[in-house]
């Protein structure tokens, strides 16, 4: 298949295409995004309506080094990326992509599972591994929008004067590399019939960090359309690319929905 090859021209923003991740991606121009937020496969033979997560091992690893290897030239010079993946897998994944940006940080995703169940073999698995890489140096990264609130009892506990009147004391802290963020259960007010949904509130935390007002964040396998809501909602352009039908209509359905409330 001849891949049309965009310019900054003619690339359109706000999208929301049923096409395979490999075809969009390299129809991009490159230099034109500003974050790329990845949710792909884990390769654990999840069920998304088709057989794209049922890949042995090392043809999953492949087409996970092919898929990313396009993706990179398509960042701008301040732009990042931040990849979901298992324990399983995540130490390949990361290694390489250590090999082509800056990784700034792995974040661990306690999903805050109940301790019920699972195996008797080995401990029970209750989070997901997030990398962050930057493309250079220069990325961008503004901490002041996901900042944590400091309670009274701290704040109180901090009123000597050395720390009177500073900044970080009345606007927050840094959100820590653990994210302590529960999984959607089935009743829950965002919940989509989609299988592995991540939370809004992870996806903001993002988009609002490692994307300028007005930027772009490309969604290369966007699912149940969080990361669309995100954008929407926080006023950034968005790229998103989903192979199943189903799902781009859930998504579609969803910005509809996150338009009215933005």
């Amino acid at each position: 298949m001849a891949y049309f090859q965009a310019t900054k021209e003619t690339m359109k923003k706000d999208v929301i295409e049923n096409i395979d991740a490999l075809h969009g991606i390299a129809a991009l121009p490159d230099h034109s995004i500003d974050l790329i937020i990845a949710d792909p496969p884990y390769g654990l033979g999840k069920d998304y309506g088709n057989d794209s997560d049922k890949k042995p091992a090392k043809a999953f690893l492949d087409w996970m080094e092919n898929w990313l290897l396009l993706s990179l030239p398509k960042l701008k010079d301040t732009g990042s990326l931040y990849v979901f993946a298992t324990w399983r897998y995540s130490p390949e994944i990361f290694v390489f992509l250590k090999k082509h940006m800056i990784m700034l940080n792995e974040i661990i995703w306690d999903r805050k599972v109940p301790s019920m169940g699972g195996s008797t073999r080995k401990y029970s698995s209750v989070h997901d591994t997030i990398g962050f890489f930057a493309k250079t140096p220069r990325y961008y990264f503004d901490l002041d929008p996901i900042r944590i609130p400091y309670d009274a009892e701290t704040k109180k506990a901090r009123s000597r004067s050395i720390f009177v009147g500073k900044k970080w004391l009345e606007v927050g802290c840094n959100p820590k590399d653990l994210w302590s963020v529960s999984r959607l259960h089935r009743i829950h007010s965002e919940r989509e019939d989609h299988p592995t949904q991540k939370p809004l509130e992870i996806i903001e935390r993002m988009v609002k960090s490692s994307c300028p007002p007005g930027g772009v964040v490309l969604d290369p396998f966007a699912g149940s359309g969080t990361t669309v809501d995100a954008c929407i909602r926080n006023h950034r352009h968005y790229i998103a690319y989903e192979i199943n039908e189903t799902y781009v209509s859930i998504i579609k359905c969803r910005a509809e929905k996150a338009a009215v409330q933005a």
